[in-house]
Order: structure tokens, then C-alpha cells, then sequence
């Protein structure tokens, strides 16, 4: 893969701030993938939310209770929100503000981290590397947390001061909260306990990252969006949402409904690697960001993916047929480095052709 995006990158938030009124054409959307163009939803619906301090109770009926909840959540939705969830309120906010202060440096401290196609891993302003494509109105910091033979800290920034000790705390604590629920979706799929984790490289070898987003002020918010339709390729995303702006949706039931964050809450987001070790009896969903004219938007996304090598497949029984074919997971998000968001096209051309 090239070195070099294949346009000059262009920060959005440089083009917010210069006071621009209409957006450049590179980020207007077709008329069909423009937020708002779609019917809404006839009844307001929203993500189910799961509490989970009942999973840590002595009354097993409670805990059946909150386990089959999230199993549903799985198969009907692919996206849920938790409280309860054991993760430090404090750590929360202070990994999110640290990324609030990082995108207010000036450009030319950001420019240091700046991301290449070949990596990835920065201070970056698009995803996918096709030559005139659309673009999404966002800028993000891309990093790897685990395997740690991946970490380099170097990499991640140095301003401010407790960005690099606190990124490294709540990816541990990250990491945690998904090996739970992990466990959670094998024992619902029917597997042994330690499968999936076992499946993405094992407890201290799976992969984990995170991107923390930057959504600017946008002027024409109606013509673009923030991060186009997409599945995420990966295993479990752990979303911290701003929640004092929404701009998440997910598509259900083919309507995008609107995600309203909970504070302090972490929402679930079921990637395309559990389809697949499903055999789709979990899926992984749509889902794209909106953008705003009056505030911005900073969200952490946090990604906990099998090891690049593990060859992923579906955990099938002899009864039962499988659906897709194998991949390594560093062979299948190729595929979303070189195209950028897509849709479900990804893990929909992994599907066996039935005879």
C-alpha cells in the first residue's frame, strides 16, 4: 500500500474554524446518503439499555435475567447501551477531556502525529485511500493499545501531559469490560465460556485499539456526515459518546434511529467479526455519525479485535452449515483501509455461496 494519501489531506476542523459557509464539494453527499433524507422511524424507538450490576449478583434469577437481555439485545439489534458497567466514571471523563484538549492544540502539534495509509495509526482526517472519494467531516486520533508488542507510545500524543497514562489506564480497563462480555455472548451462542476470547488470540494476545473522534461544527450539517454508513469490521466496539450532543444512528428495521447517550454509560456495538463466528445469529449493524451547525463533537471509540493472524471462521456445529469463509482479521480490515466505510459490503462478500 502507498505512503501517501492519495489527495493532500485538508483537517477539517482547520476548514470549520476558517469560517467557511458552504462546504467544499468533496464532502457533500449523494442526495440518497444525506442525514434526514430518509423517513424517520413512525414510533421512537431506542437502543436497549442493560444494566449490569445484576450480573454480580447472588440471585441467579437476576443474573439470567440480565444475560438473556443482552442476548437479545445481540440478535435483535447488534447495539445496546450498559451502566453499571464497572468502568471508573472518573477515568471516563478524564481519558475524553485529555482528547478535548489534544484537538485544541495547534495544528502544527497535531501535524507531528500526522497518519499515513500504511499505518494508520495518528492524527488523521479520512479512512480509505480511493482516489476522489467522498469524504466523511471528522478528524481522529488512531491508536493501538493491545497486542502490546503493538503499543508504541511514542506514537500517541504527548500533549497533553496525561493523555499518554490515561489512554493506557482505560484501554485496560476496556479490555476487561469486553473479555466480560465476551464470555457473556460464547455461553448465549451455546460455546464454552472462553471461546470467542479464545477465537480472537486468548486473554493477553487479542488486539485492541481506539479512535477518538473530532467532530467539528459543520455549516451545511444537512449535505454530509460525519463517519458514513459502515459495520465495523472488528469484534466489540465500546463507544464513550459526548453526551451532551447526539449524532450517532443506527439502522433498524431499514429506519436510522438516533442514539441517545447516557451519561457514564458505554454503548455496545457488535462488530463484523461476531457475525462471522456466529454464523450470523449475531450481526453486526449499520450505523453512521451526523454532524452539527451549533457544537462540536468528541467521542472515543474503542476497538477490541482478534489478533491480526488469527484465522477467523464460524463456530459451527455438524449440524449446521457455514456461512462464511475464513479470513485472518489483518486480511479482512485491509479491505476497509483501502475503501473506507461501505456499508455491510465487506462482510456480506465473505458469504458461501450455497450449492
Amino acid at each position: 500500500m502507498s505512503n501517501c494519501w492519495p489527495e493532500p489531506i485538508v483537517r477539517v476542523q482547520h476548514l470549520s474554524e476558517s469560517g467557511i459557509q458552504i462546504i467544499p464539494d468533496r464532502y457533500v453527499k449523494k442526495l440518497s446518503d444525506r442525514p434526514g433524507f430518509e423517513p424517520a422511524p413512525e414510533n421512537e424507538v431506542h437502543i436497549p439499555v442493560i444494566d449490569m450490576l445484576d450480573l454480580y449478583s447472588d440471585d441467579v434469577a437476576a443474573r439470567q435475567k440480565t444475560v438473556g437481555m443482552i442476548d437479545s439485545a445481540c440478535r435483535e439489534w447488534g447495539f445496546f447501551q450498559v451502566v453499571n458497567h464497572g468502568v471508573s466514571h472518573e477515568l471516563m471523563v478524564r481519558t475524553r477531556e485529555a482528547w478535548v484538549e489534544f484537538f485544541k492544540l495547534p495544528l502544527e502539534e497535531k501535524q507531528k502525529y500526522g497518519n499515513l495509509p500504511s499505518t494508520y495509526e495518528g492524527y488523521g482526517s479520512r479512512i480509505g485511500v480511493e482516489k476522489g472519494k467522498s469524504l466523511d467531516w471528522n478528524d481522529y486520533f488512531f491508536l493501538h493499545c493491545f497486542p502490546l508488542e503493538l503499543r508504541d507510545q511514542t506514537k500517541w500524543p504527548s500533549l497533553p501531559v496525561s493523555c499518554r497514562e490515561l489512554v493506557g489506564q482505560y484501554s485496560k480497563e476496556l479490555v476487561k469490560l469486553c473479555g466480560k462480555l465476551m464470555k457473556i455472548f460464547s455461553i448465549n451462542l451455546g460455546l464454552k465460556e472462553n471461546y470467542l476470547q479464545e477465537a480472537f488470540g486468548g486473554e493477553d494476545n487479542m488486539g485492541a485499539c481506539m479512535r477518538a473522534n473530532y467532530y467539528p461544527k459543520c455549516p451545511q450539517p444537512d449535505l454530509t456526515l460525519g463517519l458514513s454508513p459502515h459495520s465495523d469490521p472488528g469484534g466489540i466496539t465500546l463507544i464513550f459518546p459526548d453526551d451532551n450532543v447526539s449524532g450517532l444512528q443506527v439502522r433498524h428495521d431499514d429506519n436510522w434511529v438516533t442514539v441517545k447517550p447516557i451519561p457514564n454509560a458505554f454503548i455496545v456495538n457488535l462488530g463484523d467479526q461476531l457475525q462471522v463466528l456466529s454464523n450470523a445469529k449475531y450481526k453486526s449493524v449499520e450505523h453512521r455519525v451526523t454532524v452539527n451547525s451549533m457544537k462540536e463533537r468528541v467521542s472515543l471509540a474503542f476497538f477490541y479485535n482478534p489478533r491480526g493472524d488469527m484465522l477467523i471462521k464460524p463456530a459451527v456445529g455438524e449440524e449446521e452449515s457455514p456461512l462464511y469463509q475464513a479470513m485472518t482479521f489483518d486480511e479482512y480490515r485491509l479491505y476497509v483501509r483501502m475503501k473506507g466505510p461501505c456499508g455491510k459490503s465487506q462482510v456480506e462478500s465473505l458469504k458461501l455461496i450455497s450449492k
